[in-house]
């Protein structure tokens, strides 16, 4: 694995959602370049290795709190890696209002509310860089996932504005979009389901969690300092085009 960021040491970087999944490969990748690494959960503690704080990216004030608490213990935010998300999927005519509102709560407002605490750190420092981890349905659109779709678009025009707003302090705003990853939601699927969108991706295969973790190490690496309002799909070809 290449180290990019050999000036890694002494800075920090926050993974919502990080103790497991997309988000636990993210936090591990950024422990082995040697960044303080946090990642954030609602229960229970962080995996082995890494330092963990409390928040519920739906309340303002866990948020605030979460932040307090690791401004306290580490130092401000260098690198902030929205990741933490739900979904509550189902056919548009049959979406409850809660459901969708649920989503866009935690996927959109959340990354809001995570994203909006970094930047007093960030503007102090003038540096600073915000990766937010959309989906190649934010683009494509997904039968089923109106409430997740509308969210993982959202944070486009988020991070673009984010990278208009800060980009004069050297502070980057960009988007991840995975396609179709192997985690513990995939390995459920049945065989016929995982082979037909298989057939879809023109790679022919999903993609690992390492490979969202090597894009989202190099948006924080210096050789991406000139990277920001971009949307970076790693979904083996299946969004090409949107």
């Amino acid at each position: 694995m290449t180290n990019f960021d050999s000036g890694a040491s002494g800075k920090v970087a926050l993974i919502t959602g990080g103790n497991r999944g997309i988000g636990f490969a993210i936090a591990s990748r950024f422990k082995e370049l040697g960044y303080t690494t946090v990642v954030t959960y609602r229960s229970g503690s962080a995996p082995e290795g890494l330092h963990g704080v409390t928040m519920d990216v739906t309340d303002s004030t866990s948020v605030d709190a979460a932040f307090k608490e690791i401004e306290e213990k580490f130092g401000s935010v260098d690198v902030l890696v929205a990741n933490a998300g739900i979904t509550k999927d189902g056919l548009a005519m049959r979406m409850s209002d809660e459901d969708f509102y649920a989503v866009i709560e935690t996927n959109l407002v959340g990354a809001f509310r995570v994203a909006r605490a970094c930047t007093r750190g960030m503007l102090k420092k003038k540096s600073g860089r915000m990766i937010f981890i959309g989906s190649v349905v934010g683009m494509l659109g997904s039968a089923g996932q109106v409430n997740y779709a509308a969210t993982k678009s959202g944070l486009v025009g988020m991070a673009r504005s984010f990278a208009r707003e800060l980009g004069s302090r050297g502070i980057t705003a960009n988007v991840v979009a995975p396609g179709f990853i192997e985690t513990d939601m995939t390995a459920v699927l049945e065989e016929s389901r995982k082979n037909e969108i298989q057939s879809s991706i023109p790679l022919g295969r999903l993609g690992s969690t390492s490979e969202i973790a090597g894009v989202v190490s190099f948006l924080a690496s210096p050789e991406a300092s000139y990277i920001t309002g971009a949307v970076i799909p790693v979904d083996g070809g299946l969004g090409m085009g949107h």
